[in-house]
Parts: structure tokens; C-alpha cells; sequence
């Protein structure tokens, strides 16, 4: 991507953008009713042998699910299962038209790995989200997981300008002490982690599998967050040994939006896309 700021607003990633900056798009929540099972799926057998698995979906700033659609298209990983979400109890009016779409989210696997989720959404009730849980689960113990991977955020008033780091919490303490010899930075106290990318590791602690929460600094939890995408893959390779391509993509994305931000703060325009 170019680096002139007129050429950089033409590549802005729109539809991401756009579903971040929710606050500023003029929508109206009609509700419905329809009560339909989640759905699971399988494609096709994959050719795995004890893998890791890497399992996020979109969390603040979109970290979770930003990095798992990089590493599936950095990787080419291939759909071997997908969950169909019930439909959401509302339709979206966007002025004149709705929109009333069904989340999906795919397990991809590429050589001794398999990546859960990305995409947008999470489970809307409490009792889906431990469907998805228990289901990610039985697929690492179907293939042999030992270790499962959840990425995230991690909202800091820290000016941390362009270089996030990423802060690591695991599922016991001797896995800890293992993260703290390779010179990572653990998470720095009590907390509640909410949502998929927090309840997998209670899922994977309660069923004897090891499990390492690799969380990214962000400072906007509104805005997607691709340079604290990137800390998380960064500190993923060095835990994994795997390799993504095309990082720099990422930083060409954030410089993007850092401009398009700017030309709107400058000249007190709203966001349009």
C-alpha cells in the first residue's frame, strides 16, 4: 500500500472499518423473534497430527478476529467445520433497508495447526457461548491438541504510541513460569477476561488441556486495532514457530486509518465511508 495519505484512504479496509465505528453510523435495532439451534458442520477430514490450535473471535478493536482471518490468509488454511450461529433477534435498519445475516465461523487447518473463528460476532447468549466453548474442545481432544492458543485485547490507558505490546496469561502457574523464562510479560493482576477469548481457557483448564491467552494493548476499544493485531502474531511466532506472511499489510492498513482519522479531526468532518 502507498504510503501518500490520498492513496491510503482509497485502500482503507471499508467494511471492517465501518463495523467498528459503530457509534457513528446511524442504525436502528428492530427487534424479532426466532429461535433456531447453533449448527455444526463438517466439510472434510483434515490432515492433522497433534496440532496447535489458535481460537479467537472479535473482541475489542477486532484484535481476536482481525489476527485469525491473517493467519488463515497468510497460511491458506482450508475449512474442514463451521458453526452456523442461530439468526440474531433483530434485523439491522439501515435507513430504508435491513440487513438480518446469520454468523459463521470455520475451523481451518494448514499443517499442524487448526484456527477457530475471525469473522465477525460471538455468541449472543450465555448458553451458546458454551455450546461453542465445549465444541472447540471436543474438536482439539478429536485431533490431539495439547495446547490452544486465544488472542485478544487488552484496554490500557498506557501510551504505548505505534508499538502495542502483547501480555500473556495462561491456564496454571507452571505454564507461567515457562512464558516468564522466554522473556514475555505476563498480564499484570486480577481481572475478569470476558467473552469466547476468555471462557476457552476455563474450558481448556477444566479439560487437562494447556492453554496460553496472548492479549494485545489497545487504547480505542471502538476503532479495529491492526498494530495490536500484528504484537499478537509477532509474539505468536515466537511461540509457535510458524511463520505469517505479509505483516507489513498491517501496518499499511493502521497508517491508513491514522490518516483518514486525521484528515476528518482537520477538517471536522464526520465518518463516511
Amino acid at each position: 500500500m502507498s504510503s501518500s495519505p490520498d492513496k491510503a484512504k482509497a485502500k482503507l479496509p471499508c467494511q471492517a472499518f465501518n463495523r467498528c465505528i459503530y457509534t457513528c453510523v446511524p442504525t436502528f435495532f428492530i427487534v424479532c423473534s426466532q429461535e433456531v439451534a447453533m449448527e455444526f458442520v463438517k466439510v472434510e477430514e483434515p490432515e492433522l497430527s497433534k496440532p496447535i490450535m489458535i481460537a479467537a473471535m472479535q473482541d475489542m478493536g477486532n484484535v481476536g478476529s482481525i489476527a485469525i482471518d491473517f493467519i488463515n490468509k497468510s497460511l491458506d488454511t482450508k475449512c474442514f467445520r463451521y458453526v452456523s450461529a442461530p439468526y440474531p433477534n433483530y434485523v439491522v435498519d439501515k435507513g430504508g433497508h435491513i440487513d438480518f445475516e446469520q454468523d459463521k465461523w470455520e475451523y481451518r487447518w494448514s499443517d499442524g495447526l487448526i484456527a477457530f473463528g475471525g469473522g465477525d460476532g460471538q455468541p449472543q447468549t450465555n448458553q451458546e457461548l458454551y455450546e461453542l466453548c465445549q465444541d472447540v474442545i471436543d474438536i482439539a481432544k478429536a485431533y490431539s491438541v495439547q495446547l490452544i492458543y486465544t488472542l485478544g485485547a487488552f484496554h490500557t490507558n498506557r501510551n504505548y504510541d505505534k508499538n502495542p505490546k502483547t501480555l500473556v496469561t495462561t491456564t496454571s502457574p507452571d505454564l507461567m513460569a515457562q512464558i516468564r523464562k522466554l522473556g514475555m510479560e505476563t498480564t499484570p493482576g486480577s481481572s475478569l477476561i470476558t467473552g469466547f477469548n476468555g471462557l476457552i481457557l476455563g474450558y481448556a483448564k477444566a479439560n487437562n488441556l494447556q492453554g496460553i491467552g496472548l492479549f494485545a494493548e489497545i487504547d480505542d476499544p471502538q476503532m479495529p486495532q491492526y498494530r495490536s493485531a500484528k504484537s499478537l502474531l509477532v509474539t505468536l511466532e515466537k511461540l509457535t514457530y510458524q511463520k505469517f506472511r505479509g505483516m507489513k499489510e498491517l501496518d499499511e492498513i493502521a497508517g491508513a486509518i491514522d490518516s483518514e482519522l486525521d484528515r476528518m479531526k482537520k477538517s471536522g468532518d464526520s465518518f463516511r465511508f
